[in-house]
């Protein structure tokens, strides 16, 4: 047997284009299809283990195809880290943008059967993320100050376990993407309640793009320059923290 055969790049980045549609159409769809609904903890619930589980299934599905990231803040982490080649960056974004607009329009498509649940995704901008101010509904309570920081602080908690636990010294192996996915359920939960959960800037992107077309929705594409620099940033402190806990070489060698 010869060694074994890499994946290509167009591969990659199709990986990429495929994991980030399915993530917007499970988790953005369950976020948009429970608009409206009765009890808000079901809801939060419900919406964090869409995201959570598929997250899962995609990790074990595109993880040794393209690393897994659907997600502009994971890529630039593993970029600092050096764990993806330099050329592989730029359509990797692309890739992750494209296939969020993708599961997002399938999304609306499906809402727009329903007249009632369209006035609600109407409402909510296909579900983005919100601060208080800028035009947002009255629902989006909380300020921009508080949301740039739990947006900070989950997604580097969240991007920091994807740092250590896909790195080839990790002993979690092939549970890194049931850590991975578990991970985003628990930083949904407390996140969905105070700025609907983004931690992710192709999460936030893909719905506010789309949701432009309904000018009382215009206020999201004006909120999500903070759902791509608090990620991002967090990421950039991911890799930044992960890098204090590489083995020396007197650890490694017992």
């Amino acid at each position: 047997m010869g060694p074994p055969m890499a994946w290509t790049a167009s591969q990659r980045y199709l990986g990429e284009f495929v994991g980030t549609f399915a993530l917007l159409l499970f988790g953005g769809g369950a976020a948009v299809f429970t608009l409206g609904g009765g009890d808000p903890l079901s809801r939060v619930v419900v919406v964090s283990a869409s995201f959570g589980f598929v997250l899962v299934a995609l990790a074990y599905t595109f993880g040794d195809v393209s690393g897994g990231h659907f997600n502009p803040a994971v890529t630039v982490s593993m970029a600092l880290s050096k764990r993806m080649a330099p050329a592989d960056i730029a359509p990797y974004l692309v890739a992750q943008i494209a296939g969020g607009l993708v599961g997002i329009a399938v999304v609306a498509g499906i809402v727009s059967g329903s007249s009632a649940q369209l006035a609600n995704a109407q409402n909510a901008a296909l579900g983005s993320q919100c601060f208080s101010g800028w035009g947002a509904p009255a629902g989006c309570g909380y300020s921009l100050g508080a949301v740039f920081l739990i947006e900070l602080a989950l997604a580097f908690v969240f991007v920091l376990v994807i740092q250590m636990v896909t790195r080839s010294e990790s002993g979690v192996g092939k549970l890194a993407p049931l850590a991975i996915g578990l991970t985003l359920l628990v930083t949904n939960l407390i996140a969905i309640p105070v700025d609907g959960a983004s931690l992710n800037p192709v999460r936030s992107f893909s719905p506010a793009l789309l949701a432009v077309v309904w000018p009382s929705a215009r206020w999201a594409i004006s909120e999500s320059w903070l759902f791509w620099v608090a990620p991002i940033l967090g990421g950039v402190l991911a890799s930044m923290v992960e890098r204090m806990f590489h083995l020396s070489a007197s650890a490694s060698s017992g």
